[in-house]
């Protein structure tokens, strides 16, 4: 792995006369020499060490300080095995002496000789050991800083340090070691970029991950494709699908080639955008430049033409997709099963379903609740209530959509009170149910004219900090008026207004 450094960077593209940059010196830390009991303590240990008497080594351990340990450490800073299993010799006999500059010192040591996985252990070690302590990133990068010199390091230290943030997902600490690396002439690798990136899109921030990319080009690192994809996917999640083109298009000029990852990802965008046409003509001309379709690119196609109800066009990608032998899976089979679900269609949802097992293709439980969901929205609750036992044998447990596909399957069939039981199940199972299912449960207590089990649900909703849409509050109050209770109507729409101003409770005219 080899670290850049900002000065050799815009040498070589000609621009560092134009930057406004002032890099700032590299501070030589020192420590004294060792002298007297010191240094006849260092030269005995590094004698034992040197001969692997660990034996000997031992009855040092209680005479080892953080200054004596050190020294010890720079005498055999060349050979890094020796100085590693020493560090974890340290670490289970006096592991108080590892403070951050010695710590700082063994990463230095492994760093040097490219021992980057040790080195990265070390560190998230070091950064994971307190969340509380605030200034220790900025702690730590000094300590680094300050043993640089001393124990003759190179720059892939600070590249590890950045790593370490990048792959615990500490945002801002990451961009601030950028920073402060930057200001003494480092930057990272685009592999520890790309791994920063990675994470910023792990989190969901498409936004950070754009303005990264903005300022390593600015420093002068070239993206390679994993890069170039990561901002395509940006670009995408943000809707802004023009922007992803325009660096797909500018790649060739960039010497980097489009892979399969960089095709289904602008697929995926054209998908979710309802540009099913454009993804479809992408496809074809991934596949004139010499790639294959995966699963992904097939089983995003198929996805993005049942979200639009185009469940024939979904079928004759699947069609495709076997004939050039690309195997359906789990995440294809749902896609279409829930598709069906939609349209409501739930035979054809079922046939899917028992294609799945046929080829052996492993079900979950989204592929359950889409065919519960399907029958339930057809009233069919008891083939509803086969595939929920069909869940059990799986071994898979009901999540919060399973218990909102069962009760809207009652409210189709105007049995509330069956629905409440299952309501009631849901919380009683750690779930809380979505407005949407709450208000569909008091809107079907409302057609039974069980207004007292609506008032139910209302408190339930009310409980959980929600209040129903104003439309079905108006069904509600007129429901409780005509049936001559106007003083709980009255006084649930006072509970309602002061939890919520803003909610409209007042009764319909009549």
């Amino acid at each position: 792995m080899r670290t850049s450094n900002v000065c050799n960077s815009l040498i070589n593209k000609g621009n560092f006369a134009k930057t406004k940059w002032s890099l700032l010196p590299i501070p030589h830390g020192t420590i004294p020499e060792p002298k007297g009991v010191d240094l006849d303590f260092v030269n005995v240990a590094y004698s034992h060490l040197i001969h692997s008497d660990w034996e000997k080594l031992e009855g040092l351990a209680s005479g080892l300080n953080p200054f004596r340990f050190k020294h010890v450490l720079l005498k055999i800073k060349n050979d890094y095995v020796l100085s590693h299993e020493f560090y974890k010799w340290v670490k289970v006999k006096q592991p108080v002496l590892l403070t951050l500059e010695t710590q700082s010192m063994i990463v230095h040591i492994l760093t040097k000789h490219q021992k980057f996985q040790s080195a990265g252990s070390i560190l998230r070690g070091i950064l994971s050991s307190s969340s509380a302590d605030f200034d220790l990133p900025m702690r730590l990068f000094e300590a680094i800083l300050y043993s640089y010199r001393m124990c003759d390091s190179s720059p892939g230290v600070f590249d590890s340090l950045f790593k370490a943030h990048a792959h615990l997902k500490k945002l801002r600490n990451a961009t601030s070691t950028f920073r402060q690396m930057k200001d003494y002439g480092f930057l990272p690798t685009i592999e520890s970029c790309n791994a920063l990136m990675s994470s910023m899109h792990s989190l969901k921030r498409a936004d950070i991950v754009l303005s990264f990319y903005r300022e390593i080009r600015k420093c002068g690192i070239s993206p390679n494709v994993y890069t170039l994809n990561m901002v395509i996917a940006a670009h995408c999640k943000l809707t802004s699908i023009e922007k992803a083109l325009e660096i797909f298009h500018d790649m060739g000029d960039m010497g980097i080639l489009p892979t399969v990852a960089t095709y289904n990802t602008i697929i995926s965008g054209y998908c979710n955008k309802g540009l099913l046409t454009s993804a479809v003509k992408l496809k074809s001309a991934m596949e004139k430049n010499g790639l294959k379709p995966t699963e992904v690119t097939f089983n995003t196609l198929i996805h993005g033409f049942c979200k639009e109800g185009r469940l024939q066009e979904a079928n004759k990608v699947l069609s495709e997709m076997r004939a050039k032998e690309v195997a359906p899976n789990t995440i294809t089979y749902n896609a279409l099963i829930n598709g069906y679900s939609q349209s409501g269609n739930s035979e054809s949802g079922y046939e899917l379903y028992e294609q799945m097992q046929r080829h052996g293709v492993k079900t979950d439980i989204l592929t359950y609740n889409a065919l519960i969901l399907a029958f339930c929205k057809e009233g069919k609750t008891k083939k509803a209530a086969y595939i929920v036992k069909e869940l059990d044998k799986q071994n898979l447990a009901p999540n919060a959509s399973t218990f909102s596909a069962l009760i809207l399957g009652q409210c189709v069939r105007k049995n509330p009170e069956r629905a409440f039981q299952l309501y009631r199940s849901m919380i009683r199972s750690g779930f809380s149910p979505n407005r949407c299912t709450s208000e569909r449960l008091m809107f079907s207590f409302c057609e039974n004219q069980d207004y007292d089990g609506a008032v139910q649900v209302l408190r339930e909703m009310l409980k959980s900090n929600m209040s129903p849409d104003s439309d079905v509050l108006s069904v509600l109050w007129d429901g409780l008026c005509q049936n001559g209770n106007e003083d709980l109507a009255t006084l649930l729409q006072n509970e309602i207004k002061a939890r919520f101003p803003n909610c409209e409770v007042s009764a319909s005219d009549q």
